[in-house]
Formats: structure tokens, sequence, C-alpha cells
């Protein structure tokens, strides 16, 4: 796998530090997603970056659910970020789940309950909230803070053993009502939830929150360098005090680095979940969504998603990342991979009256003129062919250089042709165009008579395969209204699905399979929806762009 090992920022500067002193004997962090939906763009930086780190320094990575919360987690979802982890290009060491430890978890609340560090509140949620304070005014004390050892003892196992109802009553760390970090704000480590669990079936009714699971899971895994984004940086001194308070034998530390945001996009897996339950998109995996899933259905590949991250780098900055930045990879990427071929969108027949009636001829092709050794192709010819409808005007512009009455253009890898007459159908559209060729003008030919100023593009109108183009344009509009929300901000215009003919070869192409058509950009054979009999092409990118990386 393509990786430039030496990288260097801050987390792998702090990760030297720690072996050289010998802080650290071994190396080993983990990719921690909660199975409560699909992955997206910004998880693939934190599995690029939890991997490839740990590979610098012959460590090892765990993947490990997060699954602490069984009202929005589905067994489903574990299948697809395994299947995307795996697709990424990495391979976890062990696969864990946050569920394998929930005895563990237990006892070590009950540890914290009998220090005199954890009580058993009757608050409900709301009141819990309300009493917080905020950054300027501290919280007040819950009325049940100063339970005896015995009580909070007696009432915890009443809630292992399911005689309270969801929401009844909470455990809470007691920690600091006063403090400056509302985090340390004597913290829910577990709520009530009867539930039934992916992984552990209604063995449990009660589950510990994220905070309160996170660190003790690293600490059991003997995870040296917890990596996470940097809204968890408040969060730090809580999974500092779990560690500490509840005695573990293994003490990991966290370093924050800046998430990843992309324009013209969300990355909100709860927004996300919404356009998919909604029926808005077609699924997690539509190509419109930055799921990895979605990517993947849209064509992008695994290498350019990897060196995009890695050159976004390991930093503290957050910010939006322009779209057209991976949008950039992908087409330097594809460009060495991908097929060069003709598929017209919006198809105009064009009749070359003075070719043979029943001639087929093939022509020579380059496969991609990037990559020599790709070698040549055959593409088949006759008098009726497919072009754009764009590529046609009855009364042109100034500086206008494909097809109108009476002008002479070139077909890639073909012939001269010139524009003789046009049919129109009862409302004046138009709908076929006479022209003649100039057997002389062959490409290849060596012909230097006279030069046309315009090339376009074309399929055999015998041969070519009926096709479907999915034409694609970002999530949500530019538009940043103040106090709009996102649902208002989708565009109407993300998805556009015309027909159109592309090259006989392609009857041929298999899902998932990359081309690059002549002026309109990379497509890919989509995995859901083409059939044997019906092709199915997302555009994957445009082929020019402004962005420049820097």
């Amino acid at each position: 796998m393509d990786h430039a090992s030496s990288t260097s920022d801050f987390i792998r500067d702090i990760i030297k530090e720690d072996l050289h002193e010998g802080k650290v004997n071994q190396v080993v962090t983990r990719f921690p997603p909660e199975p409560n939906g699909y992955l997206h763009i910004g998880h693939a930086k934190a599995i690029c970056i939890n991997f490839e780190i740990a590979k610098d320094f012959n460590g090892k990575t765990n993947l490990r659910f997060d699954d602490t919360n069984p009202v929005k987690e589905d067994v489903a979802y574990v299948n697809a970020i395994k299947a995307d982890v795996e697709w990424l290009g990495f391979k976890w060491d062990e696969l864990r789940f946050a569920s394998d430890y929930f005895e563990e978890m237990y006892d070590r609340a009950v540890l914290l309950i009998k220090k005199g560090a954890a009580f058993v509140d009757d608050l409900s949620a709301e009141e819990i909230r309300q009493t917080r304070g905020s950054l300027t005014e501290p919280g007040q004390n819950s009325p049940f803070r100063d339970r005896t050892v015995a009580e909070n003892l007696d009432l915890f196992d009443r809630m292992r053993k399911g005689e309270f109802k969801d929401g009844e009553k909470v455990l809470r760390a007691k920690i600091d009502m006063s403090s400056p970090n509302i985090n340390l704000r004597d913290p829910v480590i577990y709520r009530i939830s009867h539930a039934i669990h992916h992984n552990t079936g209604d063995k449990w009714c009660i589950y510990p929150m994220y905070a309160f699971a996170h660190p003790l899971e690293d600490a059991i895994e003997g995870v040296s360098h917890s990596l996470c984004s940097l809204e968890f940086r408040d969060q730090r001194p809580l999974y500092d005090w779990v560690v500490r308070e509840c005695e573990m034998p293994h003490t990991p530390h966290q370093y924050e680095f800046g998430r990843l945001n992309l324009t013209d996009t969300v990355m909100s897996k709860r927004f996300l979940k919404k356009l998919v339950d909604e029926g808005t998109v077609d699924g997690w995996d539509d190509p419109r969504m930055p799921t990895i899933s979605g990517l993947r259905r849209r064509g992008f590949t695994a290498e350019a998603i990897r060196k995009f991250v890695r050159e976004l780098g390991v930093t503290l900055g957050g910010g939006e990342v322009d779209y057209k930045m991976l949008e950039h990879y992908i087409r330097e990427d594809l460009k060495l991979k991908s097929p060069r071929t003709m598929g017209v969108i919006r198809p105009l027949k064009v009749v070359i009256t003075n070719y043979p009636e029943d001639q087929v001829e093939m022509l020579d092709a380059e496969v991609n003129p990037e990559v020599p050794e790709m070698g040549t192709k055959q593409i088949p010819f006759s008098r009726e062919i497919y072009i754009e409808q764009d590529d046609f005007m009855e009364v042109p512009p100034a500086k206008y250089f494909r097809l109108f009455p009476g002008n002479e253009v070139r077909l890639k890898n073909a012939y001269f042709i010139k524009c003789n007459d046009v049919v129109k159908d009862e409302n004046g559209q138009v709908v076929e165009l006479h022209c003649t060729y100039d057997p002389e003008t062959k490409s290849g030919s060596g012909f230097t008579g006279r030069k046309v100023k315009g090339t376009i593009h074309w399929v055999d109108a015998k041969s070519a395969v009926p096709a479907e183009f999915r034409l694609y344009q970002p999530l949500l509009t530019e538009e940043k209204e103040e106090g709009s929300d996102l649902i208002e901000r989708m565009n109407p215009n993300s998805l556009e699905v015309v027909q159109g003919y592309v090259e006989a070869a392609l009857q041929a192409a298999e899902p998932q399979d990359k081309f690059q058509f002549f002026r309109h950009g990379y497509f890919n054979v989509d995995p859901k929806n083409s059939t044997p009999d019906r092709k199915v092409f997302n555009l994957i990118v445009s082929l020019k762009s402004s962005f420049q990386v820097k």
C-alpha cells in the first residue's frame, strides 16, 4: 500500500519522545466507531491516522466498536464499518467491542461507589441539565449526592437487576459541580435502558456512558496513544479522571487532532441518517453522500482518499477543506489508470449521407494517451452515429467551432464531417443532421490538406450500447443564510439522470469499472443498479477544476 513513512507531525513527535524516554514500549492505537450509522470521509481521516501512525512505529491498531447505546446500534452498521476499513486498505490487529468489557466496567463503577466517587441520582435528565450550570455559573449539587455508600451500592445493584424504569435513576461520578470544565460537573456514567443489545442481548439493562466507557476500553486494551478529534479536548480531564479513579493498571493518554470538514456537504451522522430514513437519498451508499460507501459506489478509490488525508496532515487546526481538493486527488489517481472511451450523454443522430450504407469500419484509438503501454483498441464506425446535442447549433455565436450548417469538424479518431442539412420534428426541434465525410481525412492518415478548429466525440449508432448516466452536483447549495438549516440547503439539482449511449465494448464493463469519457469526465459503473443488459454510469468527477494543490 502507498505510504510515506517519513511523515512527521506533532503526534509522531510525541510518540518518538515517549519511545525514546521509555514511557511506552509498544505503540497501540485504536479506531473506535459507534455502530449507529455508516462511516463518512471524516472517519477516513481518523482511520488513516490511527493505522498509519501505528504502522510507522511497528505498533498495532485495534478496530473497536463503542457499542454502549443499544437503542441506536445495529449489527448491520458493524458489518458496514468493517467493510469500509478493509476497503480503505487497512487490517486491524484485534476486533474488539466495548460490550466485551461490560462486566469489568460495572465492577469499576462499583469501585467508584465504594470510594465515595460515584452516587445514584434520582434527578431526571432535564433536572440534571438545569442544575449543571453554565460557562459563567457553577452547577448545583444534586440533593441525592450525599447518599451513603451502602445505599448507592444497593440502588446500583437494583438498577442492574431491572427494578427501575428507563430514566428513573442514573449513576453519576462525584467530582466537582463548580469546576470550570462542565464535563467534570458530576457527569452521568450509567443510565438505565431496557433495550436489546446487538451483542449481549437482554443480559444488561444498564449501560455505561461513552465518556466513562471509552477511557476504560483504552486502558483495558493497553492503548498507548488514544487519538481523537479536537472536539474531545475538553473531555480529556474526565478521561484521565476515569482511568485514575478506576485504578486501571494501564494508563493511556489522549491526544487530539483537527477534524475534517468538507465544503458543499455535511458530515453529521445524525443528519445523514435523517436523509436515509426519509428516503431523500438512495441509502447510505448514495453516490452523493460523503460516506465511505457512497464515495466507493460513486467511483472514488481508496488510494485517492488515503493520499487526500495524508496531504491534510495531522494538525491541531480545523476548518473546512474545499471539496475540490478531494476531487483533485481522484483525478490524479484515475488519469493514469482509466481507459479513455466515448459516451454520448444527450444524443443527436447524424447520418453521413456519402458513407456506404452497409459498411462498418474499425478505427484505431489509444486506450490512454498518457500511458502508451495500455495499447490501442478498435472502435466501429458506420453511416449513422450519435453526437452530443451540445455539439451542434443551428445559429452559432462567434467563435463556436463545433458543428453548424456549412461547418466542418473532426470526429475524434475518425474523419472530418460537414453539416449539410438539418431535420426537425413537428415542434421545430432538431432531431437529425445530414452530413458528408471526407475519406481523405481519416485520423492517423497524415492528412494535411486543411485544418478544422473543432473536434467532437461520437458513438456508432449501429453498435452503440444504451446507457444511463447519473450526473452529480454537491449535496448542499453554497448559500449559508443566517439560521438556515441543512434541509433548506439541500440542492434540488444534486442528481440528474440522462439516457445516452456508450461504445460497444462497454457492454462487457463490470461494476466498479472506471472510464474517462472524452470531454465529460470520469465515470464508474454503478454496482447497485447496473445490470448486464443496462449499464448505469456514475459521474465521479469532471475532467478539470480550478483547484490547485499548493
